[in-house]
């Protein structure tokens, strides 16, 4: 339940809901979390492997369909005024790297979108990105 959470915690959890999904569980480093993807539908588990505010994230992922976890990770560098952010992914199987890829940019377009008070992609943004990652995924076949 989202609401057991201490407040800072809720308040977390609240914006990432509003750009990423919904997540519940336990959100520091070893805790164990449950979660749905708004852009991809994707429900599965994972674990926080590292949290270094602000510049390092680590986690795995479980989807309950595969057989092995994901590794994710994400760092953000100042750069003068602006952030640079990379996110590297390990461990994703690859007849399905097409859907990754669009996946991830629009994770990272709806995280955009939050930041600057707009609204979300919708599912049809998965339905344009798809062709370009598809060709990009064929020719690394």
């Amino acid at each position: 339940d989202l609401h057991s959470f201490p407040t800072r915690r809720s308040s977390d959890l609240t914006r990432l809901a509003r750009w990423y999904g919904q997540v519940e569980g336990d959100l520091r480093p070893g805790g164990e979390y449950r979660a749905h993807v708004f852009a991809s539908g994707w429900d599965g588990t994972g674990r926080i492997e590292a949290c270094e505010p602000p510049r390092r994230l680590v986690v795995t992922g479980k989807d309950p369909d595969e057989p092995g976890e994901d590794l994710t990770e994400v760092t953000l560098t100042a750069d003068g005024g602006q952030t640079i952010l990379v996110i590297k992914q390990r461990g994703l199987p690859l007849e399905n790297l097409a859907a990754y890829g669009a996946g991830l940019q629009i994770h990272v377009e709806d995280l955009a979108a939050h930041i600057t008070g707009r609204e979300r992609a919708d599912q049809a943004r998965w339905s344009e990105l798809m062709p370009a990652y598809t060709n990009l995924a064929d020719d690394l076949s």
